[in-house]
């Protein structure tokens, strides 16, 4: 299961933290915040206790989650459990309207076979049907329009 990634919002610019101060600012284990350093983040300096300042903590901590961002490409969908963009399978998305200037694309991871979504915008649409065949939904027909009779009526 992967960890939840630290927020650097939490962090405080004006304050220098000890590795055990920011791993509780976290809710991270020491040796996690010690992993931090030995993967490039600056110290105050080689002695004890190990000191690292707010502003390097922040930004090592937004630098490290704006390098783990995969955005997606125009015909690709997000697939949480791939953590990675992709095609879908067969490129057929299905488009689900949420309201009426947002719908929501579902399709088929090709690899995992898990379901994918992205919002999209109504207006943005059309760009996306020139990658990949989308469906719409046709809307459920009225009872008074079909031929066979209702089975649940107890009307006679």
């Amino acid at each position: 299961m992967r960890q939840r990634q630290a927020n650097y919002r939490r962090v405080k610019i004006h304050r220098s933290y000890t590795v055990e101060e920011a791993a509780q600012l976290f809710g991270a284990h020491k040796n996690t915040v010690r992993a931090w350093v030995k993967a490039g983040l600056p110290t105050c300096d080689r002695k004890r206790p190990t000191l690292i300042l707010g502003p390097d903590l922040a930004a090592f901590l937004k630098d490290r989650r704006a390098r783990r961002k995969l955005p997606c490409q125009l015909g690709e969908i997000y697939c949480v459990r791939c953590h990675a963009p992709k095609r879908p399978a067969a490129n057929f998305v299905e488009d689900r309207p949420i309201t009426e200037k947002i719908g929501n694309l579902i399709a088929i991871c090709p690899d995992c076979e898990s379901i994918m979504n992205r919002r999209v915008s109504v207006a943005k649409l059309g760009s996306f049907e020139g990658k990949m065949g989308i469906t719409f939904p046709q809307a459920l027909r009225r009872l008074n329009e079909t031929y066979q009779p209702s089975v649940n009526s107890d009307l006679r």
